[in-house]
Parts: C-alpha cells; structure tokens; sequence
C-alpha cells in the first residue's frame, strides 16, 4: 500500500517535470507528454481521494457508493464532495491546456488556482479524518469517548 502511494506522488513529480519542460521549451511533443502525465496524475490522486483516503465508493456498503458508516447525515453532502474534489484537481490542468482568461492577468489566474486547490485540500481533510476516525473507532485503536482520570465525587468529601 505504501508503494502505491510512493506511485501516486512519483506520478505528481513526473507530470510537474513534463509541465515544466513544456514551459520551457512550448514544443507539440512536450505539450502533448506534460497533458498526458497530468491527466494520469489526476486521475490516480483523484481515485486515492475517494477510495483510499475517504473510503467511498465502495459497491457492497449499505450506503450506495458511500460507506457503511458516515458521520454526516445527509448523503448528498458526500456525493457534492466528490464531484467537487474531481472538478476541483482538474482546475490546474489549465496550466496545461493554456486556458486564459482575457480579463484576468496571468498570475491573478496562478493566485485563483492555488486558493482552489487549498479549498479542496480543506475539504480532503475534513473527509479523511472523518475516515480515519471511523476506522480507528471500528477497529478499537480509539474509543469515542474517553473517561477522565478523575471523580468530581470523590473531590466532594475531602472538602467535608
């Protein structure tokens, strides 16, 4: 498992090395080899998103899609989460793509991409601790309420 995260980030590291190649050099060849290691890169952070850190998408739990337990009531608010999280890793392809837009100057255009990307790096976390909590909760690493170390009661009648 630890080697397929290995993966996911080497698979990063290759996508901003052809990305920056590109920039350098802005050939067809370059372009094409920088979109096609983003796209993978994308693809592979966006399963290991969902999968493996948020635990959804699994086809047997008695939450369609979801997972048998969730801490949130309403199961829209997961399915939102997902869609955003594919939509919001997407948005730095643009770099790729060359997208622009005409009113907005090159670096207000980085400044919006990395506020997104903050974004749905805040909502990963909310999700994959919510997962890990489950998890360590469900296997007995961790107890949902944990006793204090003291007895008001006894506090009482020392005092009487």
């Amino acid at each position: 498992m630890q080697g397929l995260n290995g993966l996911k980030y080497f698979s990063t590291i290759v996508a901003v090395c052809m990305r920056t190649a590109y920039t350098l050099n802005r050939g067809n060849t370059w372009r094409i080899l920088a979109w096609i290691a983003s796209v993978i890169a994308a693809i592979f952070g966006t399963y290991w998103d969902l999968v493996i850190d948020w635990g959804l998408l699994q086809k047997n739990s008695k939450n369609r899609w979801l997972r048998d337990k969730l801490l949130v009531p309403h199961k829209s608010v997961y399915f939102a989460a997902m869609v955003l999280n594919v939509l919001l890793r997407f948005v730095w392809l643009q770099t790729v793509l060359n997208f622009s837009v005409s009113f907005l100057h090159i670096q207000t255009l980085t400044a919006i991409v990395a506020v997104i990307e903050i974004i749905r790096r805040g909502i990963w976390n909310f999700f994959r601790l919510e997962n890990e909590h489950l998890n360590n909760v469900g296997k007995y690493r961790a107890f949902k309420s944990v006793p204090l170390p003291f007895n008001y009661d006894e506090d009482d009648s020392k005092d009487e």
